[in-house]
């Protein structure tokens, strides 16, 4: 097979894949989400103000483990043969978060809580991941799966207490009738 035979093979198991669903094609809406998010809080620390400057710190120590945090998922699906996101299209198309050039402009709180918003909806794939890697036996990636859920919790709980909020204040939670 040629590489546009090949990149048409993964784009017609991809899209199965994302039907069924599986703990590769879940994991790739967890990295749209990861690449998405590293660009939100680039553009949130760039333009952080005032009192909010002194979080900067954080956020870019967030930034640098959520890129080892992207590197290292990539590895585990590439060990278990799947096929990963590499295209900004790919990103695009798989992430749940949504980017507006208008919240470098918000009020620091409401640029806060937008971060708050995104760890939460990242976990939201990352505990459909682990369910399905579980249910597939890819014990290493839902090993990771796990830990990504605790440090996406803690991120969260670090955004909340900065803006003076308890850890789930506004946020809507889901039940999760989902038996994946």
């Amino acid at each position: 097979m040629n590489a546009a035979e090949k990149y048409q093979a993964e784009l017609i198991q991809s899209e199965k894949d994302h039907h069924i669903p599986t703990a590769g094609a879940m994991s790739g809406h967890i990295l749209a989400n990861l690449f998405i998010q590293r660009n939100k809080l680039r553009q949130i620390n760039y333009y952080l103000k005032g009192p909010g400057k002194a979080f900067s710190v954080e956020i870019a120590a967030i930034i640098k483990k959520e890129d080892e945090l992207f590197d290292r998922l990539n590895q585990l699906l590439l060990d278990e043969g799947q096929v990963i996101p590499t295209t900004t299209a790919e990103f695009t198309q798989y992430t749940m978060l949504e980017e507006s050039g208008q919240l470098k402009y918000e009020e620091i709180d409401s640029i806060l809580f937008s971060a708050v918003q995104d760890f939460n909806t990242q976990n939201l794939f990352v505990v459909r991941g682990i369910k399905l890697a579980e249910k597939e036996e890819k014990f290493a990636l839902m090993q990771f799966l796990q830990d990504l859920y605790g440090w996406l919790k803690g991120q969260s709980r670090l955004f909340q207490s900065f803006i003076g909020h308890d850890a789930l204040e506004g946020l809507l939670l889901e039940d999760d009738d989902d038996d994946d």
